[in-house]
């Protein structure tokens, strides 16, 4: 089974991503992971990203798409794998095909902007053990001190409301498009987003049966 998640910022794409990889025996392939392992290990396309990153420049597509060929090549990969963080646009999910990079099914979380702003700026992380917490899902004991270690829980830039919310427009503007374009290979699968993180796996494992 070779997938694309899809959803924006904050859709659980991650959480996802690491259940369906127990319950379907595939590595879930994270571009940002391989892109740091590949220059950790000096490939010859991990040497390439790295002079872009040195310079403070963005990693090409043609970089991203060649390092992701390199780690698909791998045994681990031979029953399929779980994209994650690529395509982010039409433009790298025509280079992916054209590498010869298919897919079985593109499956797309649909959440509201409303919940995931609810969701992503209730978020508080430990300052010192890095424990996450939810103000209304999953609250401290005691409102801004960490159950475990007693630190003070604050909240990530990342997910502060201002940045989200540009986040998502980034997200609509970009990604989102790649709904279309997936729908036109007759690949695209969406789900709703459940109440429940089970909820939801049982709702993707679904629609991949079918």
């Amino acid at each position: 089974m070779k997938l694309i998640l899809l959803g924006a910022p904050g859709a659980g794409k991650g959480t996802q991503a690491e259940i369906l990889c127990d319950r379907l025996e595939i590595p879930t392939i994270s571009t940002g992971n391989i892109l740091r392992a590949a220059v950790k290990n000096g490939t010859p396309t991990g040497l390439k990203a790295k002079a872009f990153m040195d310079a403070g420049q963005l990693v090409p597509d043609e970089v991203i798409i060649g390092i992701i060929s390199e780690r698909l090549q791998e045994d681990d990969c031979k029953n399929g794998y779980i994209l994650d963080g690529v395509p982010r646009t039409i433009a790298q999910a025509e280079a992916l095909e054209k590498a010869g990079i298919l897919f079985d099914a593109v499956v797309s979380i649909e959440i509201s902007d409303e919940t995931i702003m609810n969701r992503m700026s209730g978020r508080r992380v430990c300052e010192s053990c890095g424990a996450s917490y939810h103000v209304v899902a999953v609250p401290p004991k005691q409102e801004g001190v960490c159950d475990r270690c007693g630190g003070k829980l604050v909240q990530r830039k990342d997910d502060a409301p201002e940045t989200v919310k540009s986040r998502l427009d980034v997200y609509h503007q970009e990604t989102e498009p790649l709904k279309d374009f997936y729908a036109r290979r007759n690949l695209l699968k969406t789900v709703e987003n459940q109440s429940t993180v089970e909820a939801t796996t049982a709702a993707i494992l679904k629609v991949l049966e079918a």
